[in-house]
């Protein structure tokens, strides 16, 4: 039987934020939503891989490109619906609820961004990223909640160095806005 719901982390050299994003999880766990953790790696020297084991994730290794670990990731996910979550995400405790609810609609989705940093740059990035996903550009830190129906109809995440993530989303169906948030890091934390 088909999991409801694969997450999929691409990691290099994580193991200073992967536990957050993981303890983030747990609600979806223990909800029953989450039936599978794919970790895609690009060649971790750190904890990483102990932290991915601990857990009990699927580990698979390769080349550190996010387009081709997030390929790879979801290739090796079994789940109808694919949650793409950078390792340094945090998803907020009401995220289950709204995961739930776009499964049910169908379509993309994405959370809504917020910065873990505080002042006055992470707020102006935090309004133009949101503005920006909005118009349909989410970025790779609002996270992908995708069908694989969608995602194979789009073609999946295209090999193309540095922009996968962009190329995939413009390939969707217009990805929508969940209703529970992520949190991110902020470059300069």
């Amino acid at each position: 039987m088909r999991a409801a719901l694969s997450i999929v982390i691409p990691t290099l050299n994580a193991g200073d934020t992967l536990p957050a994003c993981l303890a983030g999880l747990m609600p979806g766990v223990e909800a029953g939503v989450v039936r599978e953790l794919v970790i895609s790696d690009g060649g971790s020297t750190d904890d990483t891989v102990r932290i991915a084991e601990a857990v009990g994730a699927v580990w698979i290794t390769g080349v550190a490109d996010r387009g081709a670990q997030l390929s790879r990731g979801v290739a090796a996910s079994d789940g109808d619906w694919v949650l793409v979550l950078d390792a340094g995400a945090v998803l907020d405790p009401s995220w289950v609820e709204a995961v739930r609810t776009g499964m049910a609609r169908g379509c993309p989705w994405y959370f809504p961004l917020r910065f873990r940093a505080r002042g006055l740059a992470p707020r102006i990035a935090t309004a133009w990223a949101n503005l920006r996903a909005g118009l349909g550009r989410p970025s790779r830190d609002h996270g992908l909640l995708v069908s694989r129906a969608d995602y194979e109809a789009a073609g999946g995440y295209p090999d193309v160095p540095g922009r996968a993530d962009m190329a995939l989303v413009r390939a969707l169906p217009r990805p929508r806005a969940l209703g529970s948030g992520i949190e991110a890091g902020w470059a300069r934390d």
